[in-house]
């Protein structure tokens, strides 16, 4: 792996709420730098004015710091427009930024002309071609230009951490626009500024910017800076290959959190997504120690929210009461380490424990089917105290008395104890819930 020192940044553009296939490349970033003992920057790319805004910058770092990913730094691109037009400055006195004055359906017919006529919908540099004159005039009639950064055309290459050596031909491709007619700029530039003037080193994002890599570095180098690396990882896609949508359900961070999931289940699962190791609930600890470029395969990674939910019910299953006493607390659950050992094994979702935390602690109707059974089984409970071995001297003695034996004898049982058909085991519930509890349950009386 090479030397250079370990710097990330995670850039979201804070024009709506945090989708997984963001928080995935978020969460690689973290990992990267925390196992190569770097550095990560969380840097909002809120330059389109018109769409960003606070409260959805907010609402991501919300969702990053519920997953539990902190950033060393955090920084606004709206607050380094300095930077960005020093670098603009610098671009057009070398002549590698150039004015355009096409309008947009003016581009889109010139794109369809090509393709009709075989050839590639390449932008042809017009703009290149008019006189001084001619922009003036152009401008005299209300046009005001956007400006393309102007590319060498040969061959950019590099070698990708996850797929290998890379090459493409900016020959290829449009020169991209690095500035709107309103003025404002496209992340391209800004990226590039702020990744120079931060020491950004590793740049891990989603496959979808391959194709934007070359012409990155083209500008990169425009403006002096020293390339970082590239590590491109497959995108995430939905369960049958399509393109993950809001149709899928899950799709954001805050579908997640809203359908009670953890954030180690989340994290657990993006991180494994696309690797050669099992996806298994671990956590960020033990996430960034086993993480490694190698373990990446090509094919996309298929998010199945429904994985994602066995997965949380994996972790909860083995989860400490050290790692969810302050969730349980926070959900307004009371509840003691016995009784969550207890019960956990019977969990979905950590506000399922409500449903327990009541059956040992609270109130409950008990389900009463024999009355007289009940009476005889309410006769037969032993003096406390109790413990994990009162529940089979009990029940021996239950069926010794009734004769009643099997789902016969422990369903009548459980369901006037809890008032279900299911649940933890009774030999640990029954000294939780008590004797006085117990004899009023068997008694038909709600307590």
């Amino acid at each position: 792996m090479p030397s250079k020192t370990v710097r990330t940044r995670f850039a979201p553009s804070p024009t709506g709420t945090l989708h997984v296939g963001n928080m995935r490349p978020a969460l690689l970033n973290w990992l990267y730098a925390r196992k190569m003992g770097g550095s990560i920057i969380l840097r909002f790319d809120d330059t389109d004015t018109a769409r960003s805004t606070r409260e959805f910058a907010d609402a991501i770092a919300d969702d990053l710091a519920w997953a539990g990913l902190t950033f060393d730094e955090t920084a606004r691109q709206s607050d380094r427009i300095a930077i960005y037009d020093a670098a603009a400055a610098k671009l057009k006195e070398r002549g590698l930024l150039y004015p355009c004055y096409e309008t947009p359906g003016e581009l889109d017919r010139r794109r369809k002309r090509q393709m009709n006529q075989g050839k590639p919908p390449v932008y042809d540099r017009a703009a290149l071609e008019l006189s001084h004159e001619d922009r003036a005039k152009l401008e005299a009639e209300g046009r005001k230009p956007h400006w393309r950064f102007k590319l060498s055309g040969t061959t950019v290459t590099w070698n990708d951490q996850v797929r290998g050596p890379q090459s493409i031909e900016t020959g290829s491709v449009s020169d991209p626009v690095l500035i709107r007619e309103d003025g404002t700029y496209t992340y391209m530039l800004p990226s590039a500024a702020d990744d120079a003037d931060m020491g950004v080193t590793y740049v891990l994002r989603g496959e979808d910017h391959v194709t934007n890599t070359a012409a990155q570095i083209e500008l990169l180098n425009a403006i002096g800076a020293e390339l970082p690396y590239f590590a491109h990882f497959p995108l995430l896609v939905a369960p049958g290959g399509a393109k993950l949508s809001k149709r899928e359900g899950g799709s954001s961070v805050a579908e997640v959190r809203d359908a009670g999931l953890e954030p180690e289940a989340l994290t657990s699962y993006l991180a494994h997504l696309g690797t050669s190791d099992d996806i298994a609930p671990l956590s960020l600890d033990a996430l960034v120690e086993g993480f490694s470029f190698s373990k990446f395969g090509r094919a996309p990674a298929h998010y199945d929210l429904a994985e994602l939910k066995r997965l949380n019910t994996d972790w909860l299953h083995g989860a400490a009461f050290a790692d969810v006493a302050g969730r349980l607390a926070a959900l307004g659950i009371s509840m003691d380490e016995t009784l969550w050992l207890a019960m956990r094994a019977n969990l979905e979702t950590l506000a399922d424990a409500a449903l327990w935390a009541d059956v040992v602690q609270g109130d409950i109707t008990p389900a009463i089917e024999d009355t007289g059974f009940a009476s005889t089984a309410a006769g037969l409970l032993p003096p406390e105290p109790w413990d994990e071995t009162t529940w089979k001297a009990w029940t021996d003695a239950v069926k010794a008395e009734t004769g009643a034996k099997g789902k016969a004898l422990f369903m009548p049982l459980r369901l006037a104890l809890t008032g279900l058909g299911h649940g933890p085991e009774l030999k640990v519930l029954l000294p939780l819930i008590g004797r006085e509890k117990a004899l009023a349950r068997l008694a038909g009386n709600k307590a």
